[in-house]
């Protein structure tokens, strides 16, 4: 098979490469560039990625965590990557995917909220707006974002009301008490379900932050791309506070008694 970008999946040219060491496409003339027949697509995969943002509504306001892995592919590269970001003074965006992608987003809420200020006329930004100004952004540009980009959850409070959404790179969105991105949605949503919906004006703040790590300890053993730091944010009445970087207590000793899968022992 030919291994040249342009032409994966297709069979090699044997007359262009008699060895098989250098496989190139047969259709590019020897005077012109290989650029000349399209556009670059090195950026068309992501390089450095996040996984799963977690948030869910409790009694006082909004809790959202996230770890602080930027894995490289399958390398666990950059051990400090924030992936929550406070806009305003009481929104918190969170974000998984494309990391790129994400900071390009941070210069868009930048420069509307330097917009928003200089423009002084007593309008602030609430959480639905950010929200609002993220669907659209997201579904102007979809195909415009990496193909891998996952998702931003908003949360804030707006006039005292606990405010919680999704959007991804498509446009899509949806509000919900709880809200789980990347491995978080088959791992951690189900714990949220049962331990938070329906529970979400009784919960105390100790207790959504004893959920919060129990369900970021259960992507730490499950999910290959996360790590064992984290950040958690939690928007009341007071404002916002997103936490230092801290780890958890795991127990790995469980791993001594698994010998193989099925049938094996």
């Amino acid at each position: 098979m030919d291994h040249f970008p342009s032409r994966w999946g297709k069979p090699r040219s044997e007359a262009i490469d008699t060895y098989g060491t250098v496989p190139m496409p047969q259709t590019v003339p020897d005077q012109l560039a290989q650029s000349a027949y399209g556009p670059m697509t090195r950026t068309q995969n992501p390089l450095i990625t996040g996984t799963s943002v977690l948030a869910f509504k409790y009694r006082d306001g909004i809790m959202m965590a996230a770890d602080m892995l930027g894995s490289y592919g399958s390398l666990a590269r950059f051990r400090d990557i924030k992936r929550l970001y406070p806009v305003g003074e009481s929104t918190v965006v969170g974000a998984s995917g494309d990391i790129s992608d994400y900071q390009y987003i941070q210069h868009l809420l930048d420069s509307l909220m330097i917009k928003e200020h200089c423009a002084d006329d007593g309008h602030v930004l609430g959480t639905p707006h950010i929200y609002e100004y993220l669907w659209r952004v997201m579904y102007n540009r979809r195909s415009k974002f990496n193909p891998l980009w996952n998702a931003l959850v908003v949360g804030g409070l707006h006039k005292g009301e606990r405010f919680l959404g999704y959007v991804d790179l498509r446009g899509t969105t949806y509000q919900s008490t709880t809200i789980a991105t990347g491995f978080g949605a088959h791992l951690a949503q189900p714990i949220l379900r049962r331990r938070v919906e329906g529970k979400e004006d009784e919960l105390t703040e100790e207790e959504a932050v004893e959920i919060m790590n129990e369900c970021l300890r259960v992507l730490f053993y499950r999910d290959a791309r996360s790590l064992n730091k984290y950040q958690i944010a939690k928007i009341t009445e007071n404002g916002l506070h997103i936490s230092e970087p801290y780890q958890l207590d795991t127990e790995w000793s469980f791993a001594e008694s698994i010998r193989g899968y099925g049938g094996q022992r």
